[in-house]
Parts: structure tokens; sequence; C-alpha cells
């Protein structure tokens, strides 16, 4: 062998020791290698686009503003209109006609023979999984689901010992403390699971409580606060508490290896209250219903360093995606002979362009539509231009033979005929269902 080609082998070995040198760390020192990003999904309860103020909203939220600055804000996601069927497909990337989940009632119909949340494919790759806050409308607990740790209570709107919210600890029954405001508790049960995960990537769900009624004061509420200002006090205080985690993670050198989400879980549920406005213009629609602000919410993600600053995307999300997105970002595998509706937009929140997706879906309870960048589409054969929504929701007549209507009604259409609104009481729904995930699974 001649000196040129020895000197060149020695330096590749060297070179190479030098690579296992970084990813292979000595006692008590930390690794270099990069570890995969925590991920934080804080799924608000109630919080419509008129809630937040980066998204139009007349209400206080510096610190979720922050974030959308630091970050990027998506201008068009879609939760279903009620929250148990939202945090169903959230967590499962699917459908509620695949679940059967298709209102707050139907919880039973989740069948865990069948279904995969996201912390079981998380912790696959790694990952400590936590849940922390609202868990209703799903059968079983996040522990039977997968959840490594956890902390549920009541129900929304119940905040203080007066109303005996008692809340469970991974299963032990806790009692709030006469001062204690439960919304304090959560945050400071998720401040405990981060710091002691600290050193391996974590999964944190964060389903809120807030700003779900009932509308009471908060800690920060002045004495003879009228509903309007207990509901400005309840918006405000669910952003300090954004703040206070976003700080924690600061604290603890985490923030450019976590990917911070937040969302609502439906549309704005004022209802007594002043109508929901955006840019001081009343929107259409709110919780429960099937109109724009009944699903279209807030979704901002920050992923400081990482995610375009400031970027406002106009891609279509809908909430199967979050499934699909988690583990893209984690390194996760979908799991195996299970339909998950989910498109990742991990592409999108590194700054790159992706695959958006060409329409989003919603259902609830017998009722669907499909929508792409500008029309809409109802199980009942509506078709809407949304060019000016979220305000107003345009009828387009049956008859119409405007092209690009035409050529929506019959696009849309076919998603619609794949994706067929499950009826709980409707054996013709259930039947159709059972054929839609047939095809489904064959593709």
């Amino acid at each position: 062998m001649n000196r040129k080609r020895i000197c060149k082998n020695a330096a590749a070995t060297l070179a190479v020791l030098a690579c296992g040198a970084l990813s292979v760390s000595a006692a008590g020192a930390p690794s270099t290698t990069a570890r995969k990003p925590n991920l934080i999904l804080i799924l608000s309860d109630d919080v419509g686009l008129g809630d937040i103020s980066c998204c139009g909203g007349p209400f206080k939220t510096p610190r979720i503003d922050a974030l959308a600055k630091d970050g990027m804000r998506f201008e068009y996601a879609y939760a279903m209109p009620l929250c148990g069927p939202t945090r169903c497909v959230t967590l499962t990337g699917r459908y509620p006609f695949r679940t059967g989940l298709i209102n707050n009632q139907s919880h039973e119909a989740v069948d865990p023979k069948r279904e995969v949340m996201i912390p079981t494919v998380m912790k696959k790759a790694g990952y400590i999984t936590g849940s922390c806050g609202k868990w209703g409308q799903i059968c079983l607990g996040p522990g039977e689901w997968g959840f490594d740790e956890y902390l549920t209570f009541k129900g929304s709107g119940h905040y203080w010992a007066s109303q005996s919210p008692d809340y469970t600890v991974n299963g032990q029954a806790k009692k709030l403390g006469p001062d204690e405001y439960l919304p304090d508790t959560m945050h400071q049960f998720a401040v405990d699971f981060i710091t002691k995960h600290q050193d391996q990537p974590f999964f944190l769900y964060y389903p809120m409580s807030h700003i779900h009624g009932q509308i009471l004061r908060t800690p920060d509420s002045k004495p003879g606060a009228d509903k309007d200002l207990l509901y400005r006090d309840n918006v405000e205080y669910m952003d300090k508490l954004v703040g206070k985690l976003v700080d924690e993670l600061d604290r603890l050198k985490l923030r450019e290896n976590t990917v911070i989400i937040f969302t609502g879980d439906n549309g704005t549920a004022r209802f007594g209250v002043e109508a929901a406005k955006v840019d001081g213009k009343p929107i259409s629609g709110a919780k429960a219903s099937m109109l724009e602000g009944g699903s279209r919410v807030p979704l901002i993600v920050n992923w400081s360093g990482t995610t375009p600053a400031g970027k406002v995307s106009r891609d279509l999300v809908d909430f199967t995606d979050f499934f699909a997105t988690f583990a893209d970002l984690g390194g996760a595998k979908l799991p195996e002979g299970v339909t998950i509706d989910g498109h990742s937009f991990a592409p999108q929140i590194k700054g790159e362009k992706g695959t958006p997706r060409d329409w989003v879906y919603v259902e609830l309870n017998g009722k669907s539509y499909v929508r792409d960048a500008r029309f809409k589409l109802t199980n009942q054969g509506q078709l809407f231009d949304l060019k000016n929504a979220p305000f107003v929701e345009l009828p387009v007549a049956a008859d119409t033979t405007e092209p690009v209507a035409v050529a929506a009604k019959k696009t849309l259409q076919a998603v619609l005929d794949e994706h067929p609104a499950a009826d709980g009481n409707s054996p013709t729904g259930k039947k159709a269902a059972k054929k839609a995930e047939k095809k489904n699974r064959q593709k």
C-alpha cells in the first residue's frame, strides 16, 4: 500500500472515531447527538378565531401572539364542531365515521381493539408521553390509551373547590384545596412532567380547561366583574398560562428543541355574550354548528429557530393531520392495518413546501361537509362559495353553470362519496362507513 493511500485511510479512520466520539457521551456528560424534538399540543377549549388577537380577535393574548410572531400561523385549520369528536380525531388521526365517535354521547363506540392513539405510536419511537387536562367523551382513560403519565378532571368549567372538581393524577384521586385554581394545578403538572423528562424526548398532550363555561372568576379577576369582563379574564388567563409554560421551556433550555402547537377544539362558544368577531366583523357560526365559525380555529406552531418566523400559511389543515405530523417529526411509524386520514404538515413547520391537502372534511352526528380553498359542499348537496368566509358563506345555485363551481362540486362530491358521515342511529350510515373503511384499507 502506498504512502498516499495509508495517509488517506488513516484520516478516514480518525474521522469515523471523531464522529463516534460525538455520538457517544462520556460518563456524566451530555451527548452532542441531535435529539428528537419534544412535542407539545396545547388544545384549548371552545377557543375560536374571535378569541385570539393575532387571528383578529379583540382580546389581549400577547404570549400566544408571540408564538405566532416567532413561529407560524395556519389561516385555514379545521376541527370538528364539538369537543368529543375533535379529541378523538386528534388522537387517532381518523374521521368520526371511522371511529364511531360522531357526537359527545357516542364515546362507547370507540373500540380499543381497532383504534391506535398517538401515545402508543410515539412511545415506540422513544418518547415519554403525558396528558394533562380534559379527558371527556372517549371511553377508558389516558393510561389505557397509552399515556405514561396523566392528569384528568371532572370536566371543563369546574375550576374551584366549591364546585367539587375532583381530579386524578396517574389514576389516584385528588381534591382541590380551598384556594387552589384547577388550571394552575394542571399547569404545574405540565411543568413537572417537562422538568422530570427534560433529558429525553417527550410528547405532551395538554387539553386546557380554558375557556369552556362556566365562565367564572380567575385568580386575576376583580370583584364584581360582569360576564363580559370575566370572559376576557379567562382568555387572558389562558394566555398567561401558555406564556408561563414557554418560560419554563426557556428556563430549562428546551425551547429550540420543542415544537409547541396551540389550537382550539372547536369554534367559539360565546353564547349569551357578544357574537365572536374577527377584525371587528361577526363571523359565520359558532360551536356545534356546521358553519365556518363552528370548526375553523386558531392554529399556531412554534419551533424556535426552525419554523419560519412570522409566516402565515394558507395551506388547509384538519385535525386528523396532527397524528401524521407528530409521527413524522418524531420519526415514528404509522400503525399498520389502520387507515390514517391525516396528512403530515411537518415539512411546512420546517419551512419547506410539503404536500398540502386539497380539502378538509368536517363531520358531526350524520352531517358533514368537505371544503377546498374556495368552495364547500355539504352531504345534503348544498354548495357554498367561501370567498368571503369566515364572515359570509354564499349559497351557489344548484343549477349553476359557472365552470369553476361545477368543477368544484364534482371534485368535492367524490370526496364525500368516500367519506360517508355516520349517523349512529342509522344502520345505513354504519354500513356505508364500513364499506368506505374497507375500500380505503385496500388502497
